[in-house]
């Protein structure tokens, strides 16, 4: 695994700054700003997070594999190369149909 500070200014692949962990959920902080913070994300097959809400939109791009997004009660399929917006306040919750990669941009407003 890189360290942040060694990939800043140059091109890399998000899939390799984390790897899946065995029925885990494990995530790694790219960007920390007070304007927001971008976070990737990798879940294994059927591992997910608890529906919850947030203060601010977020939008999640799946960097690898397959996750249904549950937001507002209504139940989205993204795969990789997709992107959702997550409005703020809505209920959202994730689960891994196969394991999957995203990356969590929150911007605060």
């Amino acid at each position: 695994m890189k360290n942040i500070k060694d990939v800043m200014a140059k091109a890399i692949n998000l899939s390799e700054l984390l790897e899946y962990q065995s029925g885990a959920v494990v995530s790694r902080e790219v960007v920390r700003k007070g304007a927001g913070t971008v976070t990737l994300f990798a879940f294994d097959k059927a591992q997910g997070l608890s529906e919850h809400t947030a203060p601010f939109d977020a939008l999640v791009y799946l960097v690898d594999g397959e996750a249904e997004i549950l937001i507002a009660g209504k139940k989205n399929k993204v795969k990789k190369g997709d992107f959702i917006i997550m409005p703020a306040n809505k209920p959202h919750a994730l689960k891994a149909v196969k394991k999957f990669k995203m990356l969590l941009v929150m911007i605060k407003s």
